[in-house]
């Protein structure tokens, strides 16, 4: 019976190659192995052509980022794992400040260089974590398991210290900073839609707070949050009051 696997072999010049072996055990009259027979197909073609597809569907062609496709994927497999073993995470949803007026005034070319500078920073800051990535547009999102509160706090102090950025072309400036929502999860979450959306709740908040800050979902409102939300009956549950 004959058997198909895929192999890497090294060539003689150095070269990496991939091939597709087809092969057969050969057995002696008391069904010992003896030697094998088959042959090779290169295939390391197509398994760069397969590689650059799965570049493309599960990553953000601009930045290098894993995509929405993926980052969900990674999300939902992490607080699965959170379920079972009992272990927190933290996800952090980030969004650029003023980042449409950089590519009002400045033009898109320099709003495609901050997107780029933002998601190097990220990687750099972010470089354990399980899963960095762009989420579309100028928004951010990442997650690692296992970080506690006061680090991941600290991660993001950096992110606002690396995400202020100053641009200048042809005598316009604009300022670009971040604002940063973050929910730690813990397994109890009904689904990865639950955590996003509280963590895109609390990037929010730092919009409204004045930007260029992070907030914790449970963080409790300030002053002026409570008067304004009082102001319109809002339902106060979950706000750390």
């Amino acid at each position: 019976q004959f058997r198909t696997f895929e192999i890497q072999q090294r060539c003689k010049d150095g070269r990496l190659v991939w091939g597709e072996v087809l092969a057969k055990v050969d057995r002696n009259e008391q069904g010992v192995i003896v030697g094998y027979h088959g042959i090779t197909r290169n295939i390391t073609e197509r398994k760069r052509l397969e590689a650059q597809i799965r570049q493309l569907a599960f990553h953000d062609t601009l930045t290098q980022l894993a995509n929405r496709r993926l980052l969900l994927e990674h999300l939902d497999q992490a607080m699965g794992a959170s379920k079972r073993s009992g272990h927190f995470g933290a996800l952090l949803y980030l969004d650029l400040d003023n980042f449409k007026a950089l590519n009002d005034r400045l033009g898109h070319i320099v709003g495609d260089t901050a997107l780029a500078e933002a998601a190097d920073a990220l990687k750099r800051i972010f470089r354990n974590a399980d899963a960095v990535g762009r989420f579309g547009g100028d928004e951010f999102c990442v997650f690692a398991m296992g970080i506690t509160r006061n680090a991941i706090a600290a991660r993001a102090e950096s992110v606002l210290q690396a995400l202020s950025m100053h641009f200048e072309q042809d005598g316009k400036a604009v300022d670009i900073t971040a604002s940063i929502g973050i929910y730690v999860f813990d397994g109890s979450e009904t689904s990865y839609e639950d955590a996003l959306q509280k963590a895109d709740n609390a990037q929010y908040r730092a919009k409204q707070l004045g930007k260029n800050r992070y907030v914790f979902h449970d963080d409790p409102l300030t002053a002026e949050e409570l008067a304004a939300a009082q102001l319109r009956g809002d339902d106060l549950d979950g706000f750390g009051f």
